[in-house]
């Protein structure tokens, strides 16, 4: 079924998302965690923040949905400064999905997936509903597991039921904190095929963090690279594929370039791939 077609949830209309030099300090400004850190998420866009650990990307992400209070600079989300708004209210308005995924251990799946639509006081058809459509939307059969408790479901059966609870109060924008990174390989390249797809046909737009460079060229429509809490380069895939424009961002490339490169010339069969060093 068309996901348009599911629900009101389903058809939400994307925003824009303006991080206007954005800081934070931690310290009382000895240092800067994030500094001056401007970006732009357009309508229904993934942007990616990328960088090694400890640069600022959790934590810009964060200003986000007012999980981490700005020191300075403004966070707009449809030209609206979140400053004015309040912050649960805010965060319930908000996806949000992260690495250790959170479930409730002791309420079942679609307890932990009604969550939100409890608390913004829907009527109990209307979350079952949505509940059931969510489960269908990534992959979980509700049938077999609505009633099910997370501690009987495998990593990448938790973190979808992460993404579904994320969806469940049908929002237009989505924040992902390395929400793959703790999935093996084949699990984590299945749902990121499928949230991809789904962030597509419901028009999401989508800010996501991640340590794997490849994985954000993959994912992103904007990439935006950090170091020491700084941006050092934001632009679309192809062009920090085509001019990186810093050593630094030109090193993050040389990884994924270099796995290309040698799993096609093991497909080709034209010599043995040459071992890093």
């Amino acid at each position: 079924m068309d996901v348009s077609q599911r629900g009101s949830g389903y058809t939400p209309e994307a925003v824009t998302v303006e991080l206007d030099r954005v800081r934070k300090s931690y310290d009382g400004g000895v240092s800067l965690a994030v500094d001056e850190v401007s970006l732009r998420a357009e309508r229904g866009q993934m942007v990616v923040l990328v960088g090694e650990s400890g640069c600022g990307k959790t934590t810009t992400l964060k200003t986000i949905n007012r999980l981490v209070e700005p020191t300075s600079g403004r966070v707009l989300i449809d030209g609206v400064d979140t400053a004015g708004v309040d912050p649960v209210a805010l965060r319930r308005s908000i996806g949000y999905v992260f690495q250790g995924i959170g479930l409730f251990p002791h309420m079942t799946v679609a307890d932990n997936v009604g969550i939100t639509p409890q608390l913004l006081r829907w009527g109990a058809g209307r979350r079952l509903h949505r509940v059931r459509e969510l489960l269908e939307l990534v992959r979980l059969d509700p049938a077999e597991y609505a009633s099910r408790l997370p501690a009987e479901l495998s990593g990448g059966e938790r973190q979808r039921v992460g993404f579904a609870r994320a969806l469940a109060a049908g929002p237009s924008l989505l924040l992902l904190d390395e929400p793959f990174g703790a999935l093996d390989p084949i699990t984590r390249d299945a749902l990121r095929d499928d949230f991809q797809s789904i962030q597509r046909e419901l028009g999401l737009t989508a800010v996501m963090v991640t340590h794997d460079m490849t994985e954000a060229l993959l994912l992103g429509d904007r990439i935006v690279v950090m170091q020491q809490g700084r941006v050092l380069r934001q632009a679309s895939s192809q062009e920090v594929l085509s001019d990186p424009g810093h050593p630094y961002v030109a090193s993050l490339m040389a990884s994924p370039r270099r796995n290309a490169e040698r799993v096609r010339t093991m497909a080709t069969g034209s010599g043995a791939p040459e071992r890093p060093r």
